[in-house]
């Protein structure tokens, strides 16, 4: 009876409470051990637009925006490399105006990080990750624009997962071995967990400290960076992606700081 009082107060007059508990919240954050590498799989874009009986471009708009606040909030902390899961391989199944709204949303967006002066300030470098012959032209050309304009950065790392599946991502990188190893560049007997790094999508890309998953309650991964996630921490967060806060985020990189990662030592 309490909660369903204090739901209906605007949340307007917690603020106050909020920004005090983010401040404390970032303070001890920062006094703490930071993640170098964090990946998210924005999940509940759909069903956030749909609760508010939006259209799903809806909630992929806002998603996209929800992003870039994270991307500050990564900064802010000295997150080096963040890693988003943005559409899948299986999303193509999808009903043909969701995803051509995608799509356009996408191409919008890469053109839009080659133009923003924080990714030229800051040194973000984009890499794309997946399958993008699968990709529309347009979408693929704009991907590989902002690629190539941020080659040259290295102070911090934004990978877009794009037409990827984890899956796809092994499956792709055994059939280059096999090809090298017919072609004589490496021998069968000197492959090991180091080879198969270089072959992935991004070559060598340190794996993630921490996976979170938004999207109200689903506890899966998704086929979601399959090879990179071995010891990874993993946190399900009970939002959707738009309503993801900095609040959730410093938690969760809190209890992170709290865990004893052995890496099966």
């Amino acid at each position: 009876m309490l909660y369903r009082m204090v739901s209906h107060i605007p949340h307007i007059i917690f603020k106050p409470v909020y920004d005090v508990y983010e401040s404390y919240l970032l303070e001890k954050v920062k006094s703490g051990n930071i993640p170098k590498h964090v990946a998210i799989i924005m999940d509940g874009n759909r069903r956030w637009a749909r609760k508010l009986e939006k259209p799903p471009w809806y909630g992929h708009l806002f998603g996209s925006k929800k992003l870039e606040e994270i991307l500050e909030w990564c900064r802010e902390l000295g997150i080096r490399t963040l890693t988003v899961y943005a559409f899948s391989t299986e999303n193509f199944k999808r009903p043909k105006a969701e995803v051509d709204a995608l799509m356009n949303l996408f191409e919008e967006k890469f053109k839009e990080l080659v133009r923003d002066e924080r990714v030229h300030r800051y040194g973000i470098r984009v890499n794309v990750l997946g399958r993008k012959d699968m990709l529309p032209e347009n979408v693929r050309k704009a991907a590989e624009e902002a690629e190539k304009a941020t080659r040259k950065y290295s102070n911090y790392t934004l990978n877009i997962a794009l037409a990827y599946g984890g899956r796809s991502e092994i499956t792709d990188a055994v059939r280059d071995i096999v090809k090298d190893a017919l072609e004589g560049k490496i021998k069968p007997e000197d492959i090991d967990e180091e080879t198969i790094k270089r072959y992935l999508y991004y070559p060598n890309m340190p794996d993630p400290d921490i996976v979170i998953r938004t999207g109200g309650g689903e506890v899966r991964i998704s086929n979601f960076l399959l090879y990179q996630i071995a010891y990874s921490e993993l946190f399900f967060v009970d939002v959707y992606f738009p309503e993801f806060r900095k609040i959730d985020f410093l938690r969760i990189i809190r209890e992170f700081q709290k865990r004893q990662r052995r890496f099966g030592r």
